[in-house]
């Protein structure tokens, strides 16, 4: 196919209308036309994350993909399924703590690329922030549910078992008020890392679509 092309690009009636182009846009046109085309492999793309750190990523993608909507719906439910609901949104929960906090010593022995240079500094602080904020709240969020669960007086044992057959010690005394606080503060913590995660997808959307820099691919 590209035989085909350059073949019409060099045809006579092409090569003569080249010839009858005004100097400037003659010249505009002979380097366009005559700048090789390169193999897709030798297009410089930004530095990719490694392997491990593309598990970590879309294994709490995952993981929030169950946590969060079963988290926002619990209180909707019949109360004959709550418990079931609970189960998942809990095991998945705990989870996330357990796999950020892996990420997390991951990072540090192994520190992520930098962004490629031609992303501006706005946009790099932007996206630190986001990133360092929903690190802490991956942490955070579950502890908190976890430790509400147990002021409520429901610890992950019997119907909620962590993944459903592990059980595990309830670390406080029952508390209402105090399970309603860290309860509040949870739900608040739930639609942090929401919005967090809306401004994550829209600046991917805006790397890929608007400034088409390739950033997406490091995480791919």
């Amino acid at each position: 196919m590209l035989q085909s092309a350059w073949a019409a690009i060099m045809s006579p009636d092409a090569l003569a209308g080249r010839a009858r182009m005004p100097p400037a846009e003659k010249e505009i046109a002979m380097t366009v036309m005559d700048e090789p085309v390169l193999p897709a492999s030798t297009v410089t793309l930004p530095d990719a994350y490694g392997s491990a750190a593309k598990w970590f990523h879309w294994v709490t993608v995952v993981l929030l993909g169950i946590a969060l909507p079963v988290g926002f719906v619990i209180d909707h439910v019949k109360d004959a399924d709550k418990m079931a609901f609970y189960a998942i949104h809990e095991s998945a929960g705990l989870t996330i703590l357990f796999v950020a906090l892996a990420r997390l010593a991951w990072r540090l022995r192994n520190p992520p690329k930098p962004l490629p240079e031609h992303v501006p500094p706005v946009l790099r602080k932007t996206a630190a922030a986001v990133h360092h904020t929903l690190y802490l709240l991956l942490i955070l969020q579950p502890i908190l549910g976890f430790f509400a669960t147990n002021a409520w007086g429901f610890p992950l044992r019997g119907e909620t078992a962590y993944l459903g057959f592990i059980q595990l010690p309830k670390f406080m005394e029952t508390d209402e008020g105090l399970a309603g606080v860290l309860q509040t503060i949870h739900t608040i913590g739930g639609w942090s890392i929401l919005v967090l995660l809306v401004l994550h997808v829209g600046g991917v959307v805006f790397h890929q679509a608007i400034r088409r820099d390739g950033t997406l691919l490091r995480m791919v």
